[in-house]
């Protein structure tokens, strides 16, 4: 943990508010930005409810915004999560004052599968929202990167099509699996989830992953202004990129540091493990209901402005 702006460093997570140390990080030189903010009065959290009025929440966003455009790279893109509440409908306000000074690159809704019946007179809200913003028309995208297989039914009902004469290779181009939507279906984390550790709003591991896989390279940086319990960071270092977490919480940075600390672990013990027991080329690694590919592995970028 950094407490110093002037010691930003990759792959660590600095102790500060956002606004007062990504000015620190040079423009053009991260990849990809996941952002997960304050939502403004939706959770009971004293960090969620800081701001007197929506206007004040909005210009603070902005602010921050701002910032991460700036350091983003021209073929970078950027995630930023928002939920509304109750009667809460200020995010859709920011998704639409954002698009007006930045690039709109996509809305991604993800279904979180499990709903909350806090509402007597609407639907159960089980969703929240993630706008993309990109800042040139052409983003770094690996749409291969993360394909949703085909369970063995559909496979072969897919296959009985009479207009696909080359049944190998209708085959083939099925069991990689169908591209992602822009909707995801990801189950929030239960309390007995083994990832749970403790913060109001974690992610799960899998959503952050396919954010990870599909819009960055090995030894890109990648960056977490609201770093949380460090769900990002672990991502990251489990699919080798470098990363940069800024946090306002220092109970926060622990609890992440202890995460980040725990998974390389498994990941050295699992790695010994396979090694011990496969021999010659490696299979493709899966994670869930996801198949990956692995894109071109690239050079970590220079960094002006960060200690190497």
């Amino acid at each position: 943990m950094k407490t110093s702006a002037s010691k930003l460093q990759v792959n660590t997570i600095s102790l500060g508010d956002c606004l007062s140390l990504l000015p620190h990080i040079s423009s053009s030189s991260v990849q990809l930005i996941v952002a997960d903010p304050p939502y403004f009065n939706v959770l009971e959290e004293a960090w969620d409810q800081q701001w007197l009025q929506a206007r004040e929440y909005l210009d603070w966003s902005g602010r921050w915004i701002d910032e991460c455009i700036r350091i983003l790279k021209p073929d970078g893109l950027f995630y930023v999560f928002g939920q509304l509440g109750k009667r809460e409908h200020v995010f859709l306000h920011l998704m639409s004052e954002t698009c007006q000074r930045h690039q709109f690159h996509d809305q991604i809704i993800w279904d979180r599968v499990v709903g909350y019946n806090e509402r007597r007179d609407s639907f159960t809200p089980a969703c929240e929202m993630i706008l993309v913003l990109r800042k040139t028309a052409t983003p770094k995208f690996y749409k291969e990167a993360v394909r949703e297989p085909y369970d063995e039914e559909t496979i072969q009902a897919y296959l009985k099509d009479p207009r696909y004469k080359d049944k190998e290779r209708r085959l083939a181009h099925l069991r990689k699996g169908k591209f992602a939507t822009n909707l995801w279906r990801v189950p929030s984390l239960k309390g007995s989830s083994n990832e749970k550790c403790g913060h109001p709003s974690q992610k799960p591991e899998k959503l952050i992953e396919r954010i990870i896989l599909s819009s960055s390279s090995p030894g890109d940086l990648v960056l977490d202004p609201f770093m949380g319990s460090g769900t990002t960071a672990c991502m990251a270092q489990k699919h080798r990129r470098e990363w940069l977490g800024i946090e306002l919480d220092p109970t926060y940075i622990a609890m992440a540091e202890k995460r980040l600390a725990l998974n390389l672990q498994a990941e050295v013990e699992s790695s010994l493990k396979q090694n011990r027991k496969v021999s010659g080329r490696a299979k493709i690694p899966t994670t869930g209901q996801l198949q990956f590919f692995t894109p071109p592995e690239q050079k970590p970028a220079s960094l002006p402005g960060l200690p190497s």
